[in-house]
């Protein structure tokens, strides 16, 4: 039997996470009372039928969230293995899907938003540190996320422990606001004033290989790559499991997206790692 706790801050996704392994096979519960876990897993284990069991527990279950460890301690001494998996956002992500779909946060009936999700993660603390799986929905696109609920719960792909998207940008349009990195690389050959490469793009060899057809390049290529990766496990000790890493050149076309495409062929080697590279202005 596969018993999965689905978990997390509400707003994050829990409900649209259920509907997924439903899709899937699992026979799903959502918001049942945490004293009737260990029962539930009983009568689960003891159908044949049902070895697919996805169970939604929140910030619903009220003071029962207090003897959460207890009845996950029993499950362990009753021989039920179980995973949990915490869904996670950025409070102003969160804020404004409350705000967008006019509902009320479960801890501020009549208060504000911030404080709701404030307390809330104080009480949620506890599971997010025990959980097996934790995925920030703040950037996920439903498809996005229902691939890696797949990867994880379907197709038992190992999960990777940070997704980072490697995203060039070009500066003359902004600063990406999402980002948690952000490496300038104007001071690379430029392209742009090479007249039979001004209208091709870092995607295509020729550009490629003029940007990094120079030692500073190939340097920094090699530095960057090298304090990337020290950064990584660091940033997953302390829970970070997304990673936006901006390169940005002037116009977001050649150097930006030669550099970006470089950074994602070495990271791609790390299988604890996901990631994708994307280019934000490459076609402006």
């Amino acid at each position: 039997m596969r018993f999965v706790i689905i978990t997390g801050m509400s707003g994050a996704g829990k409900s649209s996470v259920l509907k997924m392994l439903e899709d899937n096979g699992y026979f799903c519960v959502d918001n049942l009372p945490v004293p009737l876990i260990l029962k539930f897993a009983e009568l689960s284990n003891a159908d044949e039928h049902r070895r697919k069991i996805a169970l939604g527990i929140d910030i619903r279950s009220g003071s029962g969230l207090e003897n959460m460890d207890a009845i996950l301690e029993q499950m362990k001494e009753h021989g039920y293995e179980y995973e949990i998996l915490f869904l996670d956002a950025g409070d102003d992500v969160l804020i404004k899907r409350f705000k967008e779909t006019r509902r009320a946060h479960p801890l501020a009936q009549q208060g504000r938003v911030d404080e709701g999700i404030a307390e809330e993660r104080k009480r949620l603390d506890f599971i997010r540190n025990n959980s097996d799986y934790i995925i920030d929905t703040s950037t996920l696109l439903i498809r996005d996320l229902r691939m890696k609920i797949e990867d994880i719960f379907v197709k038992n792909k190992k999960f990777k422990n940070l997704f980072v998207t490697v995203l060039s940008f070009g500066f003359k349009y902004g600063i990406p606001v999402d980002a948690d990195l952000v490496f300038d690389v104007r001071f690379m050959p430029n392209p742009y004033y090479v007249e039979e490469l001004k209208h091709k793009t870092g995607n295509e060899k020729e550009v490629q290989d003029y940007v990094m057809n120079s030692d500073v390049s190939r340097e920094f290529i090699k530095k960057l790559d090298d304090m990337i990766r020290f950064l990584i496990p660091n940033y997953v000790k302390e829970g970070k499991n997304q990673l936006l890493i901006g390169i940005g050149c002037t116009g977001g076309k050649h150097r930006s997206v030669t550099v970006a495409n470089e950074l994602y062929q070495k990271l791609s080697k790390d299988e604890n790692l996901g990631i994708k590279v994307a280019h934000r202005d490459i076609l402006r």
